[in-house]
């Protein structure tokens, strides 16, 4: 029996409900393990894990979810205040990534190891220098006066189509974070693939909320 639209329709809201809560889940859960697998404070390195993990996995991914029209923590609020959280979230992961960043640098120095020498670290770097001019880019949408020249809808949709692309760079770093030797180390055998399935999922629930949101929509619009 064929379903009707309206059935599809609810079907599909309860799957992208069920996924974003899925994500918030994750992306949470997978930074506190994280948290614990890296005991920050016990050494300089060990901040490093902690504060990417919570920059990409857990910001980043809160502050996407912010407009999430099923599973966003913050429906009450207006678009306009949605927007303004979105842009704190995003500072604050900018913030971690660049403490992060700036933390592993220092403990390279102190072993003698030379910098950017894994793809791990130039997938981070990347992601944390596509970071900083997202949330620059942002200030053009919280202020629209200061481009007067673009129009706001496409100023939101290469903001959107940008943010994707930093996110999936962050995710790529977190999952080739996952295959450096402390990790590997640490964590073995099926808690291995559980924890690269996390940035995995968020990926996709981002890449769907992105997508249907701004990217399928404005390609079918005349």
């Amino acid at each position: 029996m064929a379903l009707t639209v309206e059935t599809e329709s609810q079907i599909y809201r309860v799957l992208r409900t069920a996924s974003g809560a899925a994500a918030h889940l994750v992306a949470l859960g997978f930074t506190v393990c994280v948290m614990v697998l890296a005991r920050p404070g016990s050494s300089l390195f060990s901040w490093h894990p902690v504060l990417m993990s919570l920059a990409f996995s857990f910001l980043m991914t809160e502050a996407l979810l912010v407009f999430s029209p099923e599973s966003s923590l913050l429906r009450s609020l207006s678009r306009k205040g949605r927007a303004r959280c979105h842009w704190v979230l995003q500072l604050l992961a900018l913030l971690c990534a660049l403490l992060g960043l700036g933390l592993v640098v220092v403990h390279k120095e102190q072993q003698g190891k030379a910098h950017l020498a894994t793809w791990h670290g130039r997938a981070g770097l990347l992601a944390v220098l596509w970071a900083g001019l997202q949330c620059l880019g942002g200030v053009g949408l919280l202020y629209p006066k200061l481009l007067p020249r673009w129009p706001l809808a496409k100023l939101k949709l290469y903001h959107a189509t940008s943010g994707l692309v930093g996110y999936l760079l962050g995710s790529t770093s977190l999952l080739l974070g996952m295959c450096s030797l402390w990790f590997t180390a640490t964590v073995t055998g099926g808690a291995w693939y559980l924890a690269v399935l996390c940035p995995v999922l968020t990926s996709l629930v981002i890449m769907n909320q992105v997508s249907n949101a701004y990217l399928y929509r404005k390609r079918i619009q005349p």
